[in-house]
């Protein structure tokens, strides 16, 4: 077993890099806020008291939760992706006889040793940030000017414990699909894609954006001195609707996509038909393909209306009393600690949407050489790949609006008695821009290398 996982990782390496660059990131995280939790114990009470807001412990906690769900969802696409570029070789061991066990042994012994590869990195890189995060919190007199990050190894090892629980976690899902079909059924299915949303799906992903309202709910009836937990309340509420959107994103991008290919289709009456019949065709492909970008656009457009609309408030508070609870959500240090979480999570989006694109775009190799095969030139086919991102981007956009549109009227909704929150136009148009320029070169990029080769040979399977 240890054989064929170190053969795997060192035949396709390209196919674990973002898997291992997700585990870099989540090993990196927990060590830095597993390194904030261990300066705030060894800080003594009296010093600890000196500094000013929450405390150290509860920013490290509110910021360390987050990223654990982010976290374990890039992780699960990543791995995604790596089962998906060798499903033919793991079809290939169920039909000579190997059990439903020993893939997921195989799996589980790939999760692992790709994290043991990346720990050693992540923990550098994790304690550094730690220094330098606690050093800006002590310029913000929110953290005691005597703390300091203790040489401990223990937020190292917490950290890596919870990677490997991350990776095992996700390979139990990702795993699950070819492990459970029969042999024959799995070679078949290395070549397919499932026809339909599966009922079972739809009804997990209807009960999670069940889940997801109750949460936003909680958000928006929030009192007046409740700012902060409305403002958690609608991120995580933001995250949970993301993975309803993930469950049923086949069947929602399916969906949008016929509706928006309309005007593509007339714009572009070639390229356009064809990268719109193959997106509504592949909805499953489409999916993995907008849900990345739907989470960039949704936890950066939510983070993004929510600072402003409380920035807002607090400008047209007219009473002092509406005035202390906004000041108290946009003084200049909420403010930056709000954007220090955008960015831990716009790294583990961008890691998300750049792996994802890369993935579904090379995998679609034969696909290119069998058009090839009947007639289509390279030029057609890149001009096909740019109507279809741009149709991607298109969606993931629109569907990331939603759910930050959703998580921004409840926290608005808290703050100022409406619905209708204060939307800073031009910081979503970079959000909007941000997200097209990793989608559309993303895809163009990876599809020039992927309309090359011989397309004979593609076809034939005689090379990947």
């Amino acid at each position: 077993m240890v054989s064929l996982v170190l053969g795997q990782l060192r035949r396709r390496p390209a196919a674990f890099a973002g898997l291992a660059a997700a585990l870099l990131l989540a090993i990196a995280t927990v060590t830095l806020f597993g390194s904030l939790f261990a300066a705030d114990l060894a800080t003594p009470e009296a010093v600890r008291r000196t500094a000013a807001g929450p405390g150290v412990m509860v920013i490290a906690g509110a910021f360390g939760e987050i990223a654990v769900l982010v976290a374990f969802f890039v992780v699960v696409n990543a791995l995604g992706f790596a089962l998906r570029q060798q499903h033919r070789e793991l079809a290939l061991l169920r039909t000579v006889a190997a059990t439903p066990r020993q893939t997921r042994r195989l799996v589980r012994g790939q999760v692992v040793a790709t994290t043991l590869l990346v720990a050693v990195p992540g923990w550098a890189l994790g304690a550094v940030a730690a220094r330098r995060f606690l050093a800006a919190l002590q310029q913000r007199g929110m953290a005691a000017p005597d703390a300091r990050v203790p040489g401990t190894p223990v937020p190292m090892l917490v950290a890596l414990g919870a990677a490997l629980l991350l990776g095992l976690a996700a390979s139990a899902v990702a795993a699950r699909r070819i492990s459970r079909i029969a042999p024959a059924a799995a070679l078949t299915a290395s070549a397919t894609e499932q026809a339909r949303t599966g009922v079972p799906r739809l009804l997990v992903g209807a009960g999670v954006l069940v889940g997801g309202g109750l949460l936003l709910r909680l958000s928006a009836t929030r009192p007046a001195d409740q700012v902060d937990r409305a403002g958690q309340a609608a991120l995580l509420g933001s995250l949970v609707l993301l993975v309803a959107v993930a469950l049923t994103g086949p069947f929602a991008a399916r969906l949008l996509a016929g509706v928006l290919g309309l005007p593509l289709r007339a714009l572009a009456p070639g390229a356009g038909w064809l990268a719109d019949a193959n997106l509504r065709g592949y909805a499953r492909r489409l999916s993995s393909a907008v849900v990345p970008v739907a989470m960039l656009v949704g936890l950066s457009g939510t983070m993004s209306i929510m600072t402003f609309t409380a920035e807002h408030a607090a400008a047209a508070a007219s009473s002092a009393s509406s005035a202390v609870s906004a000041t108290s959500a946009t003084s200049a240090t909420d403010v930056w600690l709000r954007q220090a979480e955008l960015g831990m999570l716009v790294c583990f989006a961008t890691v998300s949407v750049v792996n994802t694109l890369v993935a579904v775009t090379a995998d679609r190799r034969r696909e290119f050489a069998l058009l090839r095969l009947v007639g289509a030139t390279r030029p057609q086919l890149l001009r096909m790949l740019s109507a279809e991102a741009v149709l991607t981007t298109a969606v993931g956009v629109l569907l990331g609006a939603v759910v930050a549109g959703a998580a921004s009227a409840a926290f608005s909704t808290a703050v100022t008695g409406s619905a209708v929150p204060s939307v800073p136009v031009a910081t979503c148009g970079w959000i909007v821009a941000g997200a097209a320029a990793l989608t559309v070169p993303g895809i163009l990029a990876t599809g020039r290398w992927a309309v090359g080769g011989p397309a004979a040979e593609l076809v034939g399977g005689g090379r990947d």
